[in-house]
């Protein structure tokens, strides 16, 4: 499901995934309500159940005790509520977005003011994140050609089929 890929020089690697097959999923805490915070504890607490984790990314934007700074739902259950305040650094450059998942099984990125308060209802997991990188299949307007900041980023997105698709920088790049 995953591959590696050049741009500009840049490495990346990019994974698809079909979600009414894959089960893609989040976690936050484990069973005592401590914050996972790396992929090893999920892969052994889905061991612990007969399953195998098989792919992880981290999701959305976090505060320093690891809880979500924006929505986040895990198994239909909202345990943090959506943010449309403005603020400060990356979360806040509008437009930002939710990725989320329905309870049939698929896959959208939804702008943050266009998430519907009635999808709330089939909400199985989502997670709010900014700035959304592709909106409506141009780059966001306020990426900027000649930035500066560099780091490791990763994204995910949804094709018009319903594939996901992640992507993970495996070299610092800009948001552009």
């Amino acid at each position: 499901a995953c591959r590696n890929e050049m741009k500009d020089d840049l490495q990346f690697v990019v994974c698809a995934f079909e979600p009414s097959k894959e089960g893609i999923r989040l976690f936050l805490n484990d069973e005592n309500g401590k914050p996972f915070g790396d992929f090893g504890p999920v892969a052994a607490a889905l061991g612990a159940h007969g399953e195998t984790l098989s792919f992880a990314m981290n999701a959305g934007m976090y505060h320093k005790d690891r809880s979500p700074v924006g929505l986040y739902v895990e198994n239909g259950e909202e345990r943090k509520k959506i943010s449309t305040r403005d603020g400060p650094g990356n979360f806040h450059l509008k437009p930002n977005g939710v990725f989320w998942m329905d309870g049939a099984g698929g896959a959208h990125v939804t702008e943050t003011d266009d998430f519907p308060d009635a999808a709330h209802e089939d909400v199985a997991y989502a997670t709010q994140s900014g700035p959304m990188l592709v909106i409506k299949n141009k780059l966001h307007p306020r990426f900027l050609v000649e930035a500066t900041s560099r780091k490791r980023r990763n994204g995910v997105g949804v094709t018009e089929d319903g594939t996901v698709v992640f992507a993970l920088s495996d070299t610092p790049v800009t948001f552009h």
